[in-house]
Order: C-alpha cells, then sequence, then structure tokens
C-alpha cells in the first residue's frame, strides 16, 4: 500500500541491544506494514572543496513502453540495459551504508546496530555480513516463475529477466547484476534519536522490541550524509542505508523502507528483522525496495492504476499472508525474499513476462485496479 510523503519513496525496520529495558511500550496508534512514495526530486546541495569538480556519472538505465489495457501509452526508465537489444551483463555499483539507531535514556537506552555481531540471525555474524551472503548479492540460488527459470542469479536480477522474459528468452545472456562496493570513506552512519523522533517498542509484528523513527526526520539524515559524501557517491553509484530492527513512521507505524532521488542521485532505505514471521524479515524489505528501485529509480515510472500511481512492483503483493514472502535456501539459511508484481499487472502485454503472469509466482493473477 503506498503513503505519499514529501521527500521520500517506501520500505524499513531494524535492532542489536545494548541495554534492555524491562517491558517496552506498546505503539498506541495505528500498526500496518507500509512502503512510502517519495516525492520531492529536487537535486541535493553539492558541497565542494576549493577546487573540486561537481560530481560526475550517472546511472545506467534504459527506456520503454507500452500501450496498456486503457489504451494509455505508458512510458518508463529502468535500471540497467534494455533487454531488448542487450545479451550481456550489466554492472551497477552499489554501496551498503549501515544506520546506526541510538536511543537515550527518554526513549528506551538501546543501540541497533547492523554492523554489530550477532545481528544477522546465523551464529557471530552482522546483519551487514549476511547481506553480503543473502540471494540479493550471492548469485548463488536458482529462481523460477513456474516452468521456466529465470536464471541463477542475485534474485531481482532473475525477477527482471522474467519480468522481461519476452526479451530475455531470445537473449538468454540478460543480466542487471548489484556490484557492491566499499568507497574509502564511507562509513555508518549514526543517528541520534530523540523523544521527539521516536522511541523503543514491542515489535507490533513479532517478537522482541524495534526502534521507531519520524520517517521524515530520518531522510533529512540521509540527505545530510549524501550531500557530505557527494565526491565520492555519484549518481552512477547506489547508496542502500541498511538498518536493523527498525521501523519508520508517519502518523501510523511501520514503514519498511523506501527509495527515492534527489535530483540524479538515486538512493534506498531498507530495515533488516530478524523476529521469525514478522514483517520486513531478513531480505523481504531488502528485495521489495530494490526490484521498485530496478523498476523506478526516479519514482516517476507512471502508471494507470488505482493502487499504484507508479511502477512499485512490490506493493501489490505486501497484503498477502507473510507479506508475500517465500523462502531460498542459501549459504546455510532460509532466506524471505518478497514476490514481486511483473509488467503485465501495470497493463503490459501479456507477452511481456514469464507465462504471462501478473506476479512473479503466480501470487496475483489480477491485473491492478484501473486497467
Amino acid at each position: 500500500m503506498i503513503k505519499s510523503v514529501a521527500s521520500l519513496a517506501a520500505l524499513a525496520s531494524a535492532v542489536v541491544m545494548s541495554c534492555v529495558a524491562n517491558a517496552a511500550p506498546q505503539w498506541n496508534g495505528e500498526v500496518r506494514p507500509m512502503f512510502v512514495v517519495g516525492t520531492d526530486h529536487s537535486p541535493l546541495p553539492i558541497k565542494l572543496a576549493p577546487g573540486q569538480r561537481p560530481p560526475a556519472g550517472t546511472l545506467q538505465t534504459w527506456s520503454g513502453g507500452y500501450t496498456d489495457l486503457t489504451g494509455h501509452s505508458i512510458t518508463f526508465k529502468m535500471v540497467g540495459s534494455d533487454p531488448s537489444s542487450s545479451n550481456t551483463d550489466t554492472h551497477i555499483k552499489i554501496v551498503l551504508i549501515p544506520v546506526i539507531m541510538v536511543y537515550g535514556a527518554t526513549n528506551g537506552n538501546m543501540t541497533f546496530d547492523p554492523s554489530a555481531p550477532n545481528t544477522g540471525g546465523k551464529g557471530k555474524a552482522s546483519v551487514m555480513a549476511m547481506l553480503g551472503k543473502s540471494p540479493m548479492f550471492d548469485p548463488g540460488a536458482d529462481f523460477n516463475s513456474g516452468a521456466i527459470d529465470c536464471g541463477t542469479t542475485q534474485y531481482v536480477d532473475a525477477f527482471q529477466r522474467c519480468n522481461f522474459y519476452g526479451s530475455v528468452s531470445t537473449n538468454t545472456g540478460y543480466h542487471t547484476i548489484l556490484d557492491v562496493t566499499k568507497i574509502k570513506g564511507v562509513k555508518p552512519l549514526t543517528i541520534n534519536v530523540t523523544s521527539t523522533q521516536g522511541s523503543v517498542i514491542n515489535n507490533p509484528f513479532g517478537s522482541g522490541v524495534v526502534g521507531t523513527m519520524s520517517i521524515n526526520n530520518f531522510d533529512a539524515q540521509l540527505s545530510s550524509y549524501l550531500t557530505s559524501h557527494n565526491t565520492k557517491i555519484t549518481p552512477d553509484i547506489f547508496p542502500f542505508f541498511i538498518s536493523y530492527d527498525v521501523y519508520l513512521t508517519s502518523g501510523g507505524c511501520c514503514i519498511g523502507g523506501y527509495h527515492s532521488a534527489r535530483g540524479a542521485q538515486s538512493y534506498g532505505y531498507t530495515t533488516y528483522e530478524d523476529s521469525p514471521g514478522s514483517f520486513s524479515e531478513d531480505i523481504d524489505a531488502v528485495s521489495h525496495e530494490v526490484a521498485e528501485w530496478y523498476d523506478d529509480p526516479f519514482t516517476n515510472n507512471h502508471v494507470n492504476s488505482n493502487d499504484n500511481s507508479i511502477l512499485e512492483v512490490g506493493d501489490p503483493l505486501e497484503v498477502l499472508p507473510n507479506y508475500g514472502t517465500f523462502t531460498v535456501k542459501l549459504n546455510k539459511f532460509t532466506w524471505h525474499p518478497q514476490s514481486l508484481a511483473m509488467m503485465p499487472y501495470f497493463g503490459a502485454p501479456t507477452s511481456t513476462s514469464a507465462n504471462g503472469w501478473t506476479a512473479l509466482h503466480n501470487d496475483i493473477t489480477n491485473v491492478c485496479p484501473g486497467q
């Protein structure tokens, strides 16, 4: 479900304990799983030292279009290369940035750190270490859409291959690969959450506790971080901020993450939740946001849909049981990526996708309302 908030586009959750309170409070407002959509596309301020040039580089994208079921002409811009003309790998750099959330004595007295040991749900690994071993970035899992093999590759690359299977069935070498990149001087972001911005509460969707923070206050921190690093993080790189056991809020709770763009610089945020069965469990929100960034990096691919005004491929499935997730075993761990909507859901010809389906696993069989 989409909720518009100035300066954003959507998904989040995060927890590493420092000093656990005996009893965290319950959230006393509306509780539902949410992803939001960013509307502020204004360029980030550029801060340059004397003699420095503005950051170079543009995100590699391709443009396409179709006539939807209502007769409207739809155009879009997506990450990577055009599957109808490319038959090789396209590599996109992604930098994973831990977000350390600190709550003081008045709002929880805890720290949620995704880079700390024993947070990732397997042995002594951190969330950040586990993400590198997940199907999001490790190409070791095989993905299918019904009887069609989407490929043994990173999850969202596999989804995109079946999303445009009408082309990929011929151009079988087509891939869009995320290269996790370390950049010197790009360090974790630490946010000291004030009592007016958020607090530690009992997890509304599972066990344990989670931190919360107002999404507008949170996004201001991300924008400031990107501005201060804009000679290192350039528009050709996707900065992806990761928290642990933290949900963002906007009136109600809980937002699992979002993606957005300020000028030419796209960016995203997600949470990694460790409570079994919880909203945003391990790579649930991660897969949702990365896939939506692939298919709408600047949050302006407009479609004629009453439930999604833009190409948000994760939102239509979040209302399903288990938030639309399925299980994948890789590196001795069971992961929970989210299934995703394919182009025919938004009124594209059924010849576009694997099986002509509207979702990767045929989880939904209808087109979007409005088509």
